[in-house]
């Protein structure tokens, strides 16, 4: 059974955005795609790049740092399809933002 605690509020992450949290040491990019909210791990597995740093086009977020870019559904590389990124576990409660604390991948 998935442990979820709560790590931020629908009111801070508008459509289209992305923000940055850590949760047990671990940088994660929460993103909200057209209401649906994922996360990923935070850092870029190329250059360590701040992934919620980058932009967030439909389900894209692209590194800032050399514009490596990853699905947020799934974690999947654009450029690398083998390459993934953690992706963890989100629910929405009324307004709060919940997240599993184990990585799903």
């Amino acid at each position: 059974m998935p442990n979820f605690q709560k790590v931020a509020t629908l009111g801070q992450l508008g459509p289209g955005k992305a923000m940055e949290i850590e949760v047990n040491g671990e940088q994660i990019a929460l993103c909200n795609v057209e209401g649906n909210i994922h996360a990923v791990s935070g850092v870029c597995p190329h250059a360590g790049g701040p992934l919620a740093e980058g932009e967030l086009q439909d389900n894209v977020l692209t590194c800032p740092l050399h514009g490596w870019q990853f699905e947020v559904d799934s974690g999947r590389c654009m450029r690398i399809p083998a390459m993934k990124l953690k992706t963890y576990q989100v629910k929405v409660e009324g307004n709060d933002i919940l997240l599993s604390i184990d990585a799903d991948s």
